[in-house]
């Protein structure tokens, strides 16, 4: 069963002049450019916790599993140069459901430039698992991380957040091509992307930098579905703006005068691009409530 899989995948995954060796040997080769750094992420997503096989397709769930790598590469403004995609196919499933996962990753992979290498394949008697490793790079020192946060920086968001569960989850695009044009134009101090929760992520990045961060609740710009969302639960929208997570937005610190030279520029990006709060010297996550900082608790999903 494994053979057949691995005939069928080298078949849709050839080598390149980046990958010289791709699919069905002891390993891939790859080429990294002259002067970079490489950038390594690694994602596993599990039936029951990420997704639901059965009420979701297997196409959808093998974009989300790609997807959500690629984002993490976007958080930190690297090019993508290859994915490799590790499974635990339960066996009453067998290989229909291998070539269906990997048929909704292929369309996403060349969309992003990042083709799938390679990873492997196994099968047991519990439920779907999937890890996707991305490779990427970046200039020397320019690949942005969590910490590096200065008070003073304003916090750019790109999107709508909250409600993410009625779909957004599934089918969110990756800010792979908005990360990368902001790299090249402006100084970002710090950066995450949003997969855990809105003020959950935003404190990471406080914590991370050694300082502390202001949100503007006032201006998070929400989604339809969590206006939806809230209909059906009676929370507020912006309760689900700030917690529910998976909304893979950039969260950006920027220096004041670099997020006032990007509000003046023109946005060649279908996605909105909101301040929505600031970095300060006192560590924690904060609200201004009549002119005073109030402590605002991190919200999201945590892991285990």
């Amino acid at each position: 069963m494994e053979l057949e899989l691995i005939d069928w995948l080298r078949e849709r995954c050839p080598a390149t002049p980046q990958i010289p060796l791709s699919v069905g040997d002891d390993a891939a080769i790859i080429r990294l450019s002259a002067g970079r750094q490489g950038v390594v992420t690694t994602d596993m997503l599990m039936d029951g916790v990420d997704f639901r096989l059965g009420e979701h397709s297997p196409q959808q769930i093998g974009r989300k599993a790609l997807a959500a790598s690629i984002s993490d590469l976007a958080a930190m403004a690297a090019y993508p140069v290859a994915a490799f995609v590790s499974v635990a196919l339960p066996k009453s499933a067998g290989n229909d459901l291998g070539r269906e996962l990997i048929s909704g990753m292929l369309p996403l992979a060349e969309e992003m430039h990042c083709p799938l290498a390679g990873g492997d394949t196994n099968s047991w008697n519990e439920k779907l698992v999937i890890s996707v490793t991305a490779i990427g790079e970046t200039e020397p020192d320019k690949a942005w991380r969590r910490s590096g946060a200065q008070p003073g920086d304003i916090v750019l968001a790109t999107g709508m957040f909250g409600g993410s569960i009625l779909g957004h989850h599934l089918d969110f695009q990756p800010r792979l091509q908005e990360a990368l044009w902001l790299a090249e134009r402006f100084n970002v101090h710090a950066a995450i992307d949003v997969s855990d929760g809105l003020s959950l992520d935003l404190w990471r990045i406080s914590q991370a930098s050694g300082c502390g961060a202001e949100l503007w609740p006032e201006v998070v710009p929400l989604s339809a579905a969590a206006r939806e969302a809230a209909k059906k639960d009676g929370r507020k929208p912006l309760e689900h703006a700030l917690s529910d997570g998976e909304d893979f937005e950039l969260l950006l610190c920027l220096p004041p005068e670099d997020a006032h030279r990007l509000r003046l520029m023109t946005w060649p990006f279908d996605v909105p691009r909101t301040c929505i709060g600031q970095i300060v010297e006192q560590p924690g996550l904060w609200q201004r409530v009549k002119g005073e900082l109030v402590p605002l608790p991190p919200q999201g999903y945590l892991h285990g």
